[in-house]
């Protein structure tokens, strides 16, 4: 989860370093350091919390160098302070490490008697012993990197730089990315091609198990038996322009306003421009309309995303699903139907436990098709089939517009699949297109209510407690609600189906605890919703309805707020009703002072497990 970046050449490193780690810093924001060579000896700055308390300290205290490492951290052992921030050295190497070394602990206890003297509680720190237990051995710094890459277990990416050797990185890649950046008489290793971006435009990505030394003329690639291996060097996509928040205080506003245009910009990838029909690639269609089931995975909101599009693919186009968490779906060991079709959702494709589940459907013989948003990810790379999301870069820690432009990808696909099997007829078909043609209208216009629902996070925000109520294609709007009020507001949330109430739930209801449902009055579900409200009113519940002017006014007398919208069609519903359950929690975040960009303990890309 965390971000490093190696940089070696001819001018000075840290305000590169510095650069790298600021694009990175999406991946973790616990601590933050560097480290270059200075006059042959490891020079380090370290700091807790962003990556601004870093750079006054450099800027303090200057570091000096052409070659050097930077990381990011996001905590995995050891509490986020400067103590256990990378990177890691002893006098003869310092380290930086994405993932989780599985074997640490023995590891630990072995150097210990050798005499290493511990001084974090971080698994990254046995690497460093490690390696000066090598090199203490008489051996040269590669084979000292690499017999101590042999002894690893886990799931890892490092970056190595070692006292006196001023023309030497070393690196590696077990389960986590890391991308090698080409320049003249300048080389550069990082977490990804974003970071690179701005250094080079000629990128080559390692896969599992390569390892690499780097000078400043010089790649080799080769695996743990040092036989040699060719990486194809591709031109990156990637720009080197960072985003700005422009006239917005935080970035998830400006990305919460952009969803009218991104999704604008999704949907015209797939409109077809001289009928105005929704077409896919005929590749992937031709795969989805002969599997017999389709498999969708995926972690967090991108799970919420899975969880819409099995109603639209059962109801719509009459193929069987099954939703599942990333993080559980390969330990079930799930039996695949021959010809299947596994989709992954995953906003920067290299979230770990999506990765290490695209790999389980991939061994079932399974079809796999990935939407992703970034690009040159690894999750696109392994795919069979990717479909991008136009979302451009997201910065935010918590997703929105990468969500609804999934949203919009899943409804374009269910619509195409569900013509093709003959499961809609043209006239249902032109309607659904219809409707997805004026979502980023309607978006637009639902943004204009931002001022009421700040007027209702007033109140929310003084809650402990919330719940969230959907039903049917909305249930899965409601856990995400409840979801993003907890990432950036921290406050308890949880979200339900409205039917499952009163199997339980209900026992939390008291006039403290908000509800906030979400009920269009058109939706085919709304006369049950209206029954779920109204058990919950009984019992003293104050409810926020999201809803259209027809379902506001049937529960005028039920509501203590509600935010009346646009008529929408029941298709596109769980798309529309998604950016006032963002603005609540954008708001209530707001008005308690937590960081809405950057939230405790959380970080953008999960690369472990």
């Amino acid at each position: 989860m965390c971000g490093i970046v190696g940089i070696i050449g001819e001018q000075d490193v840290a305000p590169l370093l510095l650069e790298g780690l600021k694009r990175l810093e999406y991946r973790g924001y616990d601590s933050a350091g560097i480290a270059s060579l200075s006059n042959g000896h490891i020079d380090r700055r370290r700091a807790q919390g962003k990556l601004v308390n870093l750079a006054e300290k450099v800027a303090n205290n200057p570091v000096t160098g052409t070659v050097g490492i930077g990381h990011t951290r996001w905590a995995t052992h050891g509490l986020p302070n400067e103590r256990n921030a990378h990177p890691h050295a002893t006098d003869k190497v310092a380290v930086v490490h994405n993932g989780i070394i599985e074997n640490y602990a023995a590891l630990k206890e072995e150097l210990q008697g050798y005499g290493a003297k511990f001084e974090t509680e971080t698994d990254t720190e046995v690497i460093v012993h490690l390696v000066t237990y090598y090199l203490d051995q008489g051996q040269e710094p590669v084979a000292a990197a690499n017999a101590t890459m042999d002894r690893l277990t886990g799931a890892f990416a490092l970056v190595m730089i070692f006292a006196g050797h001023h023309d030497l990185i070393v690196g590696c890649r077990q389960g986590t990315p890391l991308a090698v950046g080409y320049g003249d008489g300048e080389m550069f290793v990082a977490s990804d091609s974003y970071a690179l971006a701005p250094l080079t435009k000629k990128i080559c990505f390692l896969e599992d198990g390569d390892r690499v030394t780097v000078t400043r003329d010089s790649v080799r690639i080769y695996d743990k038996d040092d036989k040699v291996i060719e990486r194809d060097i591709r031109i990156t996509k990637q720009s080197g322009a960072m985003t700005g928040k422009g006239e917005y205080r935080h970035y998830m506003l400006k990305e919460i306003y952009e969803q009218p245009a991104v999704i604008g910009a999704t949907l015209s990838s797939y409109v077809n421009a001289s009928t105005g029909k929704i077409t896919i690639p005929d590749d992937v269609l031709d795969v989805m309309v002969k599997a017999p089931r389709i498999t969708l995975i995926a972690c967090g909101t991108a799970y919420y995303a899975c969880m819409v599009a099995k109603y639209w693919l059962e109801q719509i186009a009459r193929i069987p699903c099954e939703i599942d968490v990333a993080s559980e779906f390969r330990y079930r060991e799930a039996p695949m139907p021959e010809g299947g079709v596994s989709l992954f959702i995953s906003q920067s494709g290299e979230t770990l436990d999506t990765l290490e589940a695209l790999r389980y459907c991939k061994r079932q013989g399974q079809v796999i098709i990935s939407i992703v948003n970034a690009i040159e990810s690894t999750i696109e790379r392994e795919s069979d089939f990717v479909l991008h999301t136009l979302a451009g870069p997201e910065i935010g820690v918590a997703s929105t517009k990468a969500f609804t432009t999934q949203l919009t990808t899943l409804a374009c696909i269910t619509l195409a699949v569900a013509k093709a099997k003959g499961s809609i007829d043209d006239a249902k078909e032109h309607e659904m297109a219809e409707a997805l043609r004026h979502v980023p209208t309607i978006a637009a216009d639902i943004l204009s209510h931002d001022e009421a629902i700040l007027a209702i996070a007033k109140d929310v925000s003084e809650a402990r407690d919330v719940l969230y109520l959907g039903r049917g294609s909305l249930y899965p709007i409601a856990l995400e609600g409840a979801l993003k009020l907890k990432e950036i507001s921290y406050i308890h949330a949880e979200g339900y189906a409205s039917g499952e109430m009163k199997h339980g739930p209900i026992a939390l209801i008291d006039d403290s605890v908000p509800v906030v449902v979400v009920a269009p009055g058109n939706d085919p579900l709304f006369e049950k919703n209206v029954s779920n409200i109204q058990e919950t009113v009984a019992r003293g519940g104050k409810i926020f309805l999201i809803s259209d002017e027809k379902g506001a006014k049937a529960l005028k007398d039920q509501s203590t707020w509600s935010v009346a919208m646009g008529e929408v069609h029941p298709f596109v519903a769980p798309i529309l009703y998604s950016i006032p359950v963002q603005l609540l929690s954008y708001h209530v975040a707001v008005i308690k002072g937590t960081d809405v960009d950057q939230p405790r303990n959380l970080a953008k890309s999960v690369t472990v497990e």
